[in-house]
């Protein structure tokens, strides 16, 4: 039995206000009663005969009463009740127990007048058609339906007559594009398609939409220019367009969406400058258009945004210079404008904004000094001014920045002395001001800030020692001081309170030794002490620090043999010992290093063979153990290490072949063999190196012809050097393909032959030396070979043109035989007189070089290798006299004028002290 009461209960004092035109209330008035006459005529059917049911109306009247803007349903109730249905301001009629075929064709045209898919459905259904649904989200949106309002992501009012006003479709994973259709949503207030990837235009028809006060379409790929029709939506309150692929600029219009409080637009291809409507709308709080292309200087009329919180334009192209009117902007609390191209200083005006947290002008060209005012901002949390031209000192005012928690100066071109004001922010964690020109010491002071982290005053002109008082800093996790003159011992508890993650004192003067208690919080990642004079050895505390990633020492005093335990680390990915005093052997537990990339050990006295067990470091990218006493052969494993790029074995006594399982190195980019004791032919698979840039096996004993496969390395550019070999045949045209090679060694060989005339093609050639071979014939026609010294070319046969003068003059001996005494007479007086010449001036520098010898001598310390600024000489030494050009080059500092004993018409007399302790004088021909 169902009870008629129970259906009957929601609809008692139903009020229905309407504001639509006659006929759609008629409609909606007449589908509410035909679903009461369905529910009645059912019971009826059911012979519920016992409740007799009375209903009273004038259906004829409805026409009428709907003009008046309200009709009350007052509710159905059973007859015995004495309370029928009853439509306020109508005459009454009563209907009691209407004959069931009168019952029926009345509720059948009742019923025919709500069948159907109402017009929103209609909308939804034709914006569903031009989506693509892959995980079938819309699966319910049936055509079928009345109205739509039970529709995955739509949701409708709760009153009689239900409309659309929320459409949320976000995260879907829909597709396509999005239909004009939109605009028929016109009772639609909130519209989210965000985290999708819908695309093509955003429709126009959107500004039909006149309810509408949330849009968010962020997140998608909707292209083109943002629709001027979105300007007529009054009661906008929130738009984001983010990350999207929209170009064009702001619309001028858009200063009329005078409701509008949230602008976010960041991520897109917008272009042109801001409007400056946008000084019109006073209730804008956040305005975030980053990561653009908006040109431009911004607009003084900002100052009409007075609701404005948040500004964010970074990554943008914005020009001109910070308006002072920013300073009117009593509520900003976050202004983010790096990354452009603003220039001009910094508005002092900006103190103004008392409730400013977040001040991001990094990046730019801002130029001139840090404003004193700044110190005004007492709320001011992030003050990021780096990366820009900023001069002069840092104000002491700065030290006013009560809540500042991080300041960053950085890459700017500050001087002056750190503040010890700065001692004032007791909540500061992050502090850079790195590449500076800041000068004196490092304040104490700096040792109270409590909450500290990270420091860096990195690469700057900072002096005296490194404050003792850092180790007791318990926050400190970063100290970055490299690149300054520091002097002095480093503070030896340092890591004893702190959880140092990241240590980097290089390139100072510190001395002493490398403190025992850096890992003692086992959280070190970095340690850098390179380039300074410490002296002992490598802590055991350092050895053992298992999360250590790069541990850099190069360019020290430091001493004993290869620190095996290192190899235990399984994060090691950077190990720099070069430029030490480190002896004896490397160790096989090498290949325990898994995770090593970078291998640098060049400049110790390492000896003994190259163990095996370094094929096993399959993520080795660089390995340098150039200038050892290493023996042996080159092991073949060490080609397992795929993926190097650089491999420098130079200065080293390994004999032998040069195993072919070199051209399994694809990833090879530098190949640096020189002055060792190799031999055999050159392996044809070097040719395979297609990534090679520079190739040096000079000074070896590498004999047979050079390989033709050699003239394939396109990407040779730096340099190919043979010199100092007993390379034998002739020179491959093949080597006229390596059209960016800029320098091209084969000098003192025994090749033969032409030099090639493909050589035409070597237009990026900035040197040569082909002497002492046993070359013919005319130089190519290149022009760097008409203007290369003759030095280049001396010791050949017959080769002829350029500097070496014309190939088509005949000698003189052959044309002249009678004249053959008297030539021999000349020449035999010039040879005579020149024997005499250099022999007077060998005196001369033996006297010379006898006189500083007496002298007491200065032992001097080895140096970092570093390019020479200029090619000064093609010579190349060869490493028979035990020291190379290189050499020479390090212990005279690029031949400096301080190093010069003499000067005469052969050329400048330089006095050099090589690092074996060898004091030697030379000659350096101009």
């Amino acid at each position: 039995m169902v009870d008629c009461r129970k259906f009957t209960r929601d609809l008692r004092l139903l009020d229905i206000y309407s504001q639509c035109d006659r006929v759609n209330n008629l409609r909606r008035l007449t589908a509410q009663v035909s679903k009461i006459f369905v529910l009645c005529f059912t019971l009826y059917t059911q012979n519920e005969r016992s409740s007799l049911w009375e209903i009273h109306c004038e259906a004829q009247e409805l026409f009428f009463q709907s003009r008046q803007g309200r009709v009350v349903l007052l509710g159905l109730v059973p007859s015995s009740s004495n309370r029928p249905l009853t439509f306020r301001g109508m005459a009454r009629i009563s209907y009691r127990l209407l004959p069931l075929p009168i019952f029926v064709l009345v509720v059948s045209l009742l019923f025919y007048q709500s069948a159907g898919l109402n017009s929103e459905g209609q909308y939804l259904l034709d914006i569903k058609s031009r989506i693509g649904d892959t995980y079938n989200h819309l699966s319910n949106w049936n055509p079928n339906d009345s109205t739509p309002c039970g529709w995955k992501g739509v949701d409708c009012t709760s009153d009689y007559n239900p409309v659309v006003w929320c459409l949320d479709l976000s995260s879907m994973n829909l597709s396509g594009s999005l239909s004009p259709s939109l605009g028929g949503l016109v009772h639609l207030t909130l519209l989210n398609l965000s985290f999708n990837a819908l695309s093509q235009n955003i429709p126009g028809e959107i500004g039909n939409c006149s309810s509408l006060e949330f849009l968010y379409l962020n997140n998608n790929r909707f292209e083109s220019q943002i629709p001027v029709e979105l300007a007529r939506l009054s009661c906008l309150t929130a738009l984001n367009i983010a990350n999207n692929r929209i170009s064009g600029p702001f619309p001028d219009q858009i200063g009329n969406l005078s409701s509008l409080s949230l602008l976010i637009a960041y991520s897109n291809n917008i272009t042109g400058p801001l409007p400056a409507s946008l000084g019109n709308l006073k209730r804008l709080r956040t305005f975030r258009a980053g990561q653009n292309l908006i040109s431009g200087s911004l607009p003084s009329e900002i100052d009409g945004c007075e609701s404005l919180e948040y500004l964010g334009l970074a990554q943008n192209q914005l020009s001109g210079e910070i308006p002072k009117e920013i300073g009117m902007l009593q509520n900003l609390t976050d202004l983010i404008l790096w990354s452009n191209q603003i220039s001009g200083p910094i508005p002092m005006e900006l103190s103004n904004c008392t409730y400013l947290r977040t001040l991001a002008l990094y990046d730019n060209k801002l130029v001139g000094p840090i404003p004193k005012e700044l110190g005004n901002l007492e709320c001011l949390n992030r003050l990021y001014l780096y990366r820009n031209k900023l001069n002069g000192t840092i104000p002491r005012e700065i030290g006013n920045l009560s809540s500042a928690l991080e300041i960053d100066f950085s890459e700017n071109e500050l001087t002056g002395e750190v503040p010890i004001e700065l001692k004032n922010i007791a909540g500061l964690s992050l502090l850079y001001i790195f590449e500076n020109k800041l000068t004196g010491v490092i304040p104490v002071e700096l040792t109270t800030l409590e909450n500290l982290t990270k420091l860096d005053l990195s690469t700057n002109y900072l002096t005296g020692t490194i404050p003792v008082g850092f180790q007791h800093l318990k926050q400190l996790i970063m100290l970055q001081l490299f690149d300054n003159s520091l002097s002095g011992v480093i503070p030896q508890g340092l890591g004893v309170y702190g959880k140092l993650w990241v240590v980097d004192l290089s390139n100072n003067h510190l001395t002493g030794r490398i403190p025992r208690h850096l890992c003692r919080n086992e959280n070190l990642i970095l340690l850098n002490m390179g380039s300074n004079n410490l002296t002992g050895y490598i802590p055991s505390g350092v050895q053992h620090c298992k999360p250590l990633v790069q541990l850099h020492l190069a360019e020290n005093g430091l001493a004993g043999s290869f620190p095996s335990d290192l190899c235990k680390l399984a994060n090691l990915s950077s190990l720099e010992l070069d430029q030490n005093t480190f002896t004896g052997p490397i160790p096989p537990e090498i290949g325990q290093c898994h995770a090593l990339q970078r291998l640098h050990l060049s400049g110790n006295y390492f000896t003994g063979e190259l163990p095996k067990e370094i094929g096993k470091l399959s993520q080795l990218v660089f390995f340098n153990v150039s200038t050892n006493s290493l023996t042996g052969v080159i092991p073949a494993e060490i080609f397992s290490c795929r993926m190097l790029q650089r491999l420098d074995l130079t200065r080293n006594h390994f004999v032998g072949a040069l195993p072919g399982e070199i051209g399994d190195l694809s990833q090879l980019e530098i190949l640096k063999l020189s002055e060792n004791q190799l031999s055999g032919n050159i392996p044809v698979e070097v040719g395979k190196l297609s990534r090679l840039t520079d190739l040096q096996m000079g000074g070896n004993s590498f004999s047979g012809e050079i390989p033709a496969e050699l003239g394939g390395i396109s990407s040779l550019q730096i340099a190919l050097n043979l010199s100092y070999n007993n390379l034998t045949g002739p020179i491959p045209a093949e080597l006229g393909n390596l059209v960016l090679l800029e320098f091209l060694l084969l000098n003192d060989n025994h090749l033969s032959g032409e030099i090639p005339g493909a050589f035409d093609k070597l237009s990026s050639l900035l040197g040569c030396n082909f002497s002492n071979n046993d070359l013919t014939g005319p130089l190519p026609s290149l022009p760097l070979f008409q203007k290369t010294s003759i030095s280049s070319f001396l010791g050949n046969k017959g080769l002829c043109g350029g500097p070496l003068g014309n190939c088509n003059e005949s000698p003189q001996l052959s044309s002249h035989p009678s004249d053959t005494k008297g030539t021999s007479v000349r020449l035999g007086k010039i040879i005579a007189i020149i024997s005499a010449v250099i022999g007077g001036i060998s005196l001369i520098l033996i006297i010379v070089i006898i006189h500083f010898m007496r002298r007491p001598v200065d032992m001097v310390a080895p140096l970092q290798d570093k390019p020479p600024s200029s090619l000064v000489s093609d010579i190349y030494f060869s490493p028979k006299d035990g020291f190379t050009f290189q050499d020479l080059v390090v212990a005279t500092e690029n031949f400096d004028d301080s190093f010069i004993l003499g000067r005469g018409a052969c050329g400048t007399v330089y006095k050099a002290v090589l690092r074996c302790g060898l004091i030697i004088a030379f000659n350096l021909f101009s």
